[in-house]
């Protein structure tokens, strides 16, 4: 899949000063900015170690001689993206890969931008587990839902790469997340933020379908869905229990993740049934 430009990328922080919105994780008095917290590695490790596996990727590719601006569909599936015929032939490992995996310094580089804001505001909510799960859940099933259409359309030589589709997963969770008003967040800020990431997503998906009629870039808009929808649903789990307790919420966020990766294989079973 493409990269989509990071629009509003610059209001998705949250506000400065504001409570840490995590159920008795930390309650810090003096609580530093988005952006001041977003440099520091240990202030919010899950993104960052998303943003290092990506690019230790494309340095990777780049090193072993893969153009930095236009690598051929043999390259992307030497390092892993996606492909119907070989996924349906065992390497489904390739649903995972493909997230880190990207098409072009344009293409990471965007991606990258949207995952280190998205990032920043949805760790806080999940911490570095959580959001490291969500990632590889959407990425996988946006993944899968773009198998789905390839194979339903019996178009089995497409080739897929890029993390937007997990991008798209934590957009999806943050706006389910941030409807709670228990939150210690004043409401105005709430619906700011959440507003923010609903015009993130819609803009990035209007983007998506118009680059489609064009002939400079075409996006995988499967991918995108797929990662949004089952953002938005991993989402509704875990809302009631955010405040009430870090044990609580972590058993809720196991439970609710376990779940979601026994959906995608029986989802991957069916998809197997359609060829």
């Amino acid at each position: 899949m493409s990269s989509s430009p990071p629009s509003q990328g610059e209001v998705l922080p949250p506000h400065p000063g504001g409570a840490a919105p995590i159920p008795d994780y930390e309650r810090e008095v003096d609580r530093p900015s988005s952006r001041e917290r977003g440099w520091n590695i240990l202030a919010t490790p899950g993104t960052y170690i998303l943003l290092g596996i990506n690019v230790a990727v494309f340095c990777y590719m780049i090193f072993r001689g893969v153009s930095p601006s236009s690598p051929t569909s043999a390259q992307l599936l030497y390092f892993g993206a996606t492909n119907p015929e070989l996924i349906l032939h065992g390497q489904w490992y390739r649903l995972l890969t493909a997230t880190f995996v990207h098409v072009g310094l344009l293409h990471i580089a965007t991606n990258m931008w949207c995952l280190w804001n998205l990032g920043l505001l949805g760790e806080p909510l999940l911490g570095p587990f959580g959001l490291i799960a969500v990632y590889v859940i959407t990425g996988i099933a946006g993944n899968l839902l773009g198998l789905f259409s390839a194979v339903f359309f019996r178009d089995y030589s497409s080739v897929g790469a890029g993390a937007s589709g997990a991008v798209f997963g934590i957009a999806g969770i943050l706006i389910v997340l941030l409807s709670n008003k228990k939150l210690p967040i004043p409401a105005f800020e709430l619906n700011r933020l959440r507003r923010s990431v609903i015009q993130f997503a819609v803009l990035n998906l209007i983007i998506g379908i118009g680059a489609n009629f064009t002939s400079i870039v075409r996006i995988d808009n499967h991918a995108h869905i797929g990662g949004f929808l089952s953002g938005l649903a991993l989402g509704v789990p875990l809302v009631p229990r955010m405040t009430s307790g870090r044990t609580r919420y972590l058993a809720r966020q196991k439970l609710t993740f376990a779940a979601a990766a026994f959906a995608l294989i029986l989802f991957a079973y069916f998809i197997t049934k359609l060829r």
